[in-house]
C-alpha cells in the first residue's frame, strides 16, 4: 500500500471509530447514537436510491444504516426497513434523520438526500 493510501485508511479508521454522537428520540423512549461517518458504499447506496427518485426509501435507509446502540451495535437491520417505511410515523423518522444530519453538518431534508 502506499503511503498516501495508507494515510487515508488511517484517516478514516479515525473518523469511523470515533466518539458517537446520539439524539434523543422521546416517542420511541429512546436515544439513537451515530457515528459522524458513513463508508463510500453506504453512501453510494444513498445516492443510487435518491437518483432513481425514491427519497423516502433513501431516508429509511439512512436511518437503518446510521442508527445505532449505546455499544456501537446497529440498532436497525435492512429487513425492519420495510416496517420502519410502512408502520412507523413518518415525522419522527423524517425529524430524527434531519437531526442525526443536523448534527453529522449536513443538511436535513429530503432534498439533500435527493441531490446526494
Amino acid at each position: 500500500m502506499s503511503k498516501v493510501l495508507d494515510k487515508a485508511t488511517s484517516h478514516f479508521r479515525t473518523r469511523i471509530s470515533g466518539e458517537m454522537k446520539r439524539v434523543h428520540v422521546p416517542e420511541w423512549e429512546c436515544d439513537i447514537y451515530f457515528k459522524p461517518t458513513l463508508t463510500l458504499r453506504e453512501q453510494g447506496k444513498l445516492i443510487e436510491l435518491a437518483s432513481q427518485g425514491k427519497q423516502v426509501e433513501a431516508l429509511v435507509e439512512s436511518l437503518v444504516v446510521k442508527a445505532r446502540n449505546q455499544d456501537g451495535t446497529k440498532m436497525f437491520t435492512m429487513p425492519d426497513k420495510m416496517i420502519l417505511l410502512n408502520e412507523v410515523d413518518p415525522a419522527v423518522i423524517i425529524r430524527v434523520v434531519g437531526e442525526i444530519n443536523e448534527a453529522n453538518g449536513e443538511e436535513a431534508d429530503l432534498e439533500q438526500v435527493e441531490k446526494n
